[in-house]
C-alpha cells in the first residue's frame, strides 16, 4: 500500500489489464495498441496505432508507434517511438523518439498514465494549432 492507503498495483498486472483494453479496442477506434511478441515474459515490447485526427494534415493517414515498456514501468514513462515518419513539434526528426521535453505527458509521467493515454493525447498533438497544418513526409515513409 502507498502512503495514502491507495493498492500499487504490480507492473505484469498492470501490463496484463493493458493488453486486455488494447485487445478489445478503444473508445472510436481510431488508437490501439498491442504486444509486438506474446511470448515476452517482460511485456516490454508494444507497438500502437493512431489514425491521424479530421481536420488536420494528418487525416486519413495510419501512424505506427513503438512503445517500449522497461522494468520500471509504469513508474517511469515508457519510451515512445514513431516507426511511420512524421512531423511534430515534439517528435524528433532524426530518428522519430517523441522527446519528454516537447511531450508534457511524458516529461509530468504519472502512474496512472497508460499507453492508451500517451497515445491518446499524441493524437490530439497532431490536431494542435502548432502540428495540425505542418507539411509532412511522404505517406508510408519509415524513420
Amino acid at each position: 500500500m502507498t502512503s495514502t492507503g491507495s493498492v500499487v498495483v504490480p507492473r505484469n498486472f498492470r501490463l496484463l489489464e493493458e493488453l486486455e483494453r488494447g485487445e478489445k479496442g478503444i473508445g472510436d477506434g481510431t488508437v490501439s495498441y498491442g504486444m509486438d511478441d506474446g511470448d515476452d515474459l517482460f511485456m516490454r515490447s508494444w507497438t500502437g496505432t493512431i489514425i491521424g485526427p479530421n481536420h488536420s494534415v494528418h487525416e486519413g493517414r495510419i501512424y505506427t508507434v513503438k512503445l517500449f515498456c522497461d522494468k520500471d514501468y509504469p513508474d517511469r514513462p515508457p519510451s515512445v517511438k514513431f516507426h511511420s515518419r512524421i512531423n511534430m513539434t515534439c517528435v524528433n526528426q532524426e530518428n522519430g523518439m517523441v522527446d519528454p521535453r516537447y511531450f508534457s505527458m511524458l516529461a509530468q509521467w504519472r502512474r496512472e498514465y497508460t499507453m492508451e493515454s500517451i497515445l491518446t493525447e499524441l493524437k490530439k498533438e497532431m490536431a494542435s494549432p502548432a502540428n495540425r497544418k505542418l507539411q509532412q513526409p511522404a505517406e508510408g515513409s519509415m524513420f
